[in-house]
């Protein structure tokens, strides 16, 4: 199996339970999911997107990660945001308007 370039972790705020209750879902990270993915194909992104469960950093939400680089993006709630992120990406640079990490 070939590994992706990249893998885009989007929180979508799940709960031992099942549960989905957090920040980032109830601001919307759940709508966005699929725009993502849609961009990410169009772009011809070597990318994998997964939505994980609660990443802690509830008021900073929607959180995005981006691996390999380990970039953490805060207040990711629009497709506008989405963009963004993803020419920085394309251009090998993180986004710095969203970047929540070093």
């Amino acid at each position: 199996m070939k590994k992706p370039s990249y893998h885009i972790l989007v929180c979508n705020s799940f709960r031992l339970n099942g549960d989905a209750q957090g920040a980032c879902t109830k601001k919307g990270a759940p709508s966005l999911l699929q725009y993502m993915m849609d961009e990410c194909n169009d772009r011809g992104l070597d990318v994998a997107v997964s939505t994980t469960g609660c990443l802690n950093l509830c008021s900073q939400g929607p959180i995005i990660v981006v691996h390999p680089h380990n970039y953490w993006y805060g207040c990711v709630e629009t497709e506008d945001a989405i963009d963004e992120i993803l020419d920085a990406l394309e251009e090998g640079e993180p986004c710095e308007k969203y970047l929540i990490s070093e």
